[in-house]
């Protein structure tokens, strides 16, 4: 009884530390497989086995209504500490070369995602690309300003120019 309040405990403070939490169904996946999954995983979440009854009851006390009703069938939630694009990347590619790995749901900034949801949520871009890719537009943009700074002051400069050769040649 003891083993099982701790457990609850553990996954209680999981549901309210994460960032993100994904439900998968991973009925007929081998212990290998698992193993393989939860190195993919490690960088960004952690992936917990769990009984149904026991991430109900820490779902229930974290405040995290997302996934009542879903926790039939051998559940295993992916708690996400890092990117959750990350993760739903690594659940979905995974899931593609191990088709028993199914993701059913997932919570997110205190929102509950359908399966579709999580998987438009794999089919974004890292933090770091979108970051990269503003850090170019706004260099672009520096570089565009910096050019209609100067453009004035060369036009200046060769209208001197003019005047001057003008002035010469008379």
């Amino acid at each position: 009884m003891a083993n099982k309040e701790a457990t609850v405990a553990e996954l209680t403070e999981k549901f309210s530390s994460s960032t993100a939490i994904l439900l998968t169904e991973y009925r007929g996946l081998t212990v290998a497989q698992l193993k393989q999954l939860r190195r993919n995983l490690s960088a960004d979440a952690t992936y917990a086995v769990a009984k149904n009854t026991l991430l109900n009851i820490a779902a229930q006390k974290a405040g995290v209504t997302a996934f009542d009703g879903q926790l039939v069938g051998p559940s295993a939630m992916a708690f996400v500490s890092g990117d959750p694009v990350n993760v739903a990347k690594a659940l979905r590619d995974f899931a593609k070369a191990n088709p028993l790995l199914v993701v059913k749901s997932g919570y997110l900034e205190g929102k509950p995602l359908t399966a579709e949801e999580v998987k438009k949520l794999a089919d974004l871009e890292t933090r770091e690309v979108l970051l990269a890719k503003a850090a170019g537009v706004f260099k672009a943009s520096l570089f565009k300003a910096a050019y209609v700074f100067n453009a004035p002051l060369s036009q200046a400069v060769r209208t001197v120019d003019a005047l001057r050769e003008k002035l010469e040649s008379n």
